[in-house]
This record gives C-alpha cells, structure tokens and sequence, in this order.
C-alpha cells in the first residue's frame, strides 16, 4: 500500500507535519512582533474585512431573491466573503481569529509564552475593532453607502436576524463552527506552496461559514454597529457586546495541533 504522506507531498503541496511546523513559525514570529505593529496590522484587517462585509450586505440585497430563493442568494455572498480573507492573508494582516491559530500552535510547541500570546490576542482584537468601526461608521455609514432604502432595510432584516432573535447559545455555537472553519482554512493556505493554490484553499472553508450563517466576531464588527448606526430596533451597544461579542469571541482557535 502506497503511504499517503508520500501522496500528499506528490501533490505539490506541504505535508500536515510540515504545515503545522509552518503554522508555529509563523505564530512565533507574530507572538514576538512590536506591540505597535501587530495592532496596526490588525487595525488594517479589521478595515479589509469591513470592506468586505459591506459588499457581501450589498449581495443580499435582492428582495425577490429572499423570498423565493434565499439559498440561492446567500451563496452568493458566501462567493464573496473570502476575498476579504484572502487579502488579509496575502497582505500579512492579523486577524483576530487567524491569529488565535497561529499564536496558540507556537505556544504548544514551547516557543512562545502564553503572556505573549495572550498579549497578541488582545492586540488583535482592538486592532480590528478599531479598523471596522472607522470603515463601518465613517465609509460605509456617514458615506452613505447603505441609505437607499432597499439596502437600509436589508441591513435591518440582517442585524436582526444575527443579534436579536437568536439566543446566545446558538450564537455560541455558531462562532465555534465559524472559528474551525476559519483556522482550517489558515491551514490549508499555509499548505500551498503557490499562490493560486493558496487562495483556492483559503476560499471554500470561509465560503462554507458564510453559507451556514455562523457567527465571526471581526465580521459582526462591522455587521452590528452598521445595523446600529442605521437605527435597527432592539440592537444595542449592551446587547451587542452581550451577544455579539462574548459568544462569538470565547469560541475562537477550535483546531489545535
């Protein structure tokens, strides 16, 4: 019987071994970067992912759509939700998410503590919200980009679907599902060896969450304090903070090595 390792690296790409060795260095040079820097590299994915969860909010605007073929409309989105990923990757930005993958596999493998891990996280974290409040409020809120009326109601149905009526287990769970899929795809784009094959790999595991409507807390960043900002009822900075943020952020880095 052929060995599968050997298969997989006749596929051009990294070996798991070899790809989680890549994954921790990565994670230790991330974990040992300037403070300064890794939070203006996470302010930068926060403004790129916002980007992009604006344009994928602009997709769902199609009210015969929604009501006859809502599948239909959210893969679409789902199409174009990973570019932002994509670019955040490709660029060297840190994601909060992203970041929780990295950062936690370079502390199992003892090359970086977890006060500098922690440290990175908590970086990450208001580095993005810092980029996705700036675009969701001075771009895409005072830019006008959602007022016409079909947009502002599709931001309204959206917010309300995604913080009001769930409750927040289900957001929980939602996030643990959205995070696993998210550090898969890390993975998997550190297993290509070029670019296409990077992207394609990156691309199906954050279209997959996005098509199941799990809950990633950088994009509700951008999500919730747009619907807020456009004054849709019930949603509050208390209720996001509650269900917007605690569930969704306590179910990161869900594949460890």
């Amino acid at each position: 019987m052929s060995n599968p390792v050997l298969n997989i690296a006749n596929l051009g790409v990294y070996t798991p071994a070899e790809t989680i060795e890549l994954v921790s260095r990565a994670g230790t040079i991330k974990g040992n970067m300037r403070p300064h820097k890794v939070f203006l590299s996470a302010v930068s994915a926060g403004c790129i992912l916002s980007f992009v969860s604006g344009a994928a909010l602009c997709t769902l605007t199609a009210p015969w759509f929604q009501a006859n073929a809502p599948g239909l409309i959210r893969i679409i989105s789902a199409l174009i939700f990973p570019s932002g990923f994509v670019m955040i990757v490709l660029t060297g930005a840190d994601l909060f998410t992203g970041s929780n993958m990295y950062t936690a596999v370079s502390v199992l493998h003892g090359r970086l503590s977890i006060w500098k891990m922690l440290l990175h996280w908590f970086l990450c974290f208001w580095g993005n919200l810092a980029g996705s409040l700036f675009v969701t409020f001075i771009i895409l809120g005072y830019g006008g980009v959602f007022n016409a009326p079909a947009f502002h109601d599709q931001v309204v149905a959206f917010v309300t679907s995604k913080q009001v009526k769930p409750e927040w287990h289900e957001i929980f769970l939602r996030g643990i599902g959205c995070n696993w899929l998210v550090a898969l795809a890390v993975f998997l784009g550190m297993q290509g060896r070029d670019l296409s094959s990077k992207i394609v790999a990156m691309w199906w595991p954050i279209f997959a969450f996005v098509a199941l409507g799990m809950d990633h807390v950088v994009a509700n960043m951008c999500f919730i304090p747009l619907g807020i900002h456009l004054g849709t009822p019930g949603v509050t900075v208390p209720l996001y903070i509650w269900k917007g943020k605690a569930p969704s952020s306590s179910s990161k880095n869900d594949l460890e090595f």
